[in-house]
């Protein structure tokens, strides 16, 4: 394998895994344990090692060597829409992460997580992760990013992990935030919005001229696909968008009131490429976008770490 690779981990619909790419990294293998995630990934990417499965079932030996273990581990434990059980979660896999970095010996870990989970109530879950990660060679770090920083038209918070080993931690910069400008829910779906024949799509586009909320991707449990409980709707809603379900198709000729967006247009959103498909239903397909890591996002976090990599690199090789 030529370049960096990357092992990673609840690799979902493929969001952060896309970004990596982009960045120029190669992947040795994607867990996930969501079938329909997984087929997303397959149906994409044929050429990717996906595997089905429980991570904590998931014995890395064979993956000594690669250079980082990305993921984004399950956020309900840490989320405030939640009951913020975190290390009491059994949805915390925040120890497979650990137990895996121990043995595999990555380069480097990057993991993201909700903003929840820099709240003052982990405070001392946050100094464990460290310490047991200090014990393994590692130095760490945690910060707080927001996607539209990154051109994503997107209000969307989201805490970055990053774990280097020692002697490489000291050439990492985290990306520079705010170097693109997001656009606007209107013009970063004007063109989808008027596929259909809609001839609203123009007022529509005007009137929906800032950058959306959170998009949320909802319990995998229960429920069918929305835009997020009452808050999120009315911030929706704001913008001209009916937030109470996801549609099947743009708005028609003859469609009148606030539209509703189709999954097509929640991709968009969060930043992937329009030739990314998602396997499944429409509810299945939506809770993948909707819990996804925006593409553009993960690119400048990988594009980092691959420039901290690449750094340490030539100045081992020169010295």
């Amino acid at each position: 394998m030529n370049g960096l690779s990357t092992l990673e981990l609840c690799a979902g619909a493929g969001g952060q895994a896309l970004g990596y790419e982009q960045a120029g990294f190669e992947h040795v293998a994607l867990v996930e344990i969501n079938k329909h995630a997984c087929g997303t990934l397959r149906l994409n990417r044929p050429g990717w090692k996906v595997i089905e499965g429980d991570l904590t079932q998931f014995d890395g030996q064979e993956y000594r060597g690669v250079d980082i273990i990305s993921g984004g581990l399950p956020c309900p434990p840490f989320s405030v829409a939640g009951k913020q059980l975190g290390e009491n979660d059994e949805r915390n896999l925040f120890p497979e992460m650990i137990r895996l970095v121990d043995q595999i010996r990555p380069r480097a870990v990057m993991v993201e997580n909700v903003r929840g989970i820099l709240d003052a109530v982990f405070s001392d879950y946050r100094s464990f992760v460290g310490e047991q990660l200090k014990a393994l060679g590692y130095t760490t770090g945690w910060r707080l990013m927001n996607a539209s920083d990154f051109g994503v038209p997107q209000l969307r918070p989201r805490v970055v992990f990053v774990a280097l080993r020692k002697e490489y931690s000291e050439h990492f910069v985290w990306p520079e935030q705010g170097l693109s400008t997001p656009k606007s829910v209107g013009d970063t779906l004007h063109d989808l919005m008027a596929a259909g024949g809609w001839p609203g799509a123009e007022r529509w586009r005007q009137q929906a001229n800032e950058i959306a909320p959170t998009v949320v991707g909802g319990s995998h449990k229960h429920g069918g696909p929305d835009l997020g409980p009452t808050r999120a709707r009315r911030a929706w809603a704001s913008l001209q968008v009916d937030g109470l379900g996801i549609a099947n198709e743009p708005p028609a000729p003859d469609f009148e009131g606030m539209p509703r967006l189709t999954v097509r247009m929640v991709a968009r959103i969060q930043g992937f490429p329009d030739d990314w498909q998602f396997f499944g239903g429409k509810t299945a397909a939506y809770r993948q976008v909707g819990n996804a890591f925006p593409p553009p996002f993960a690119r400048a976090v990988a594009t980092s770490l691959k420039n901290c990599l690449s750094v340490s690199r030539l100045v081992r090789v020169a010295g």
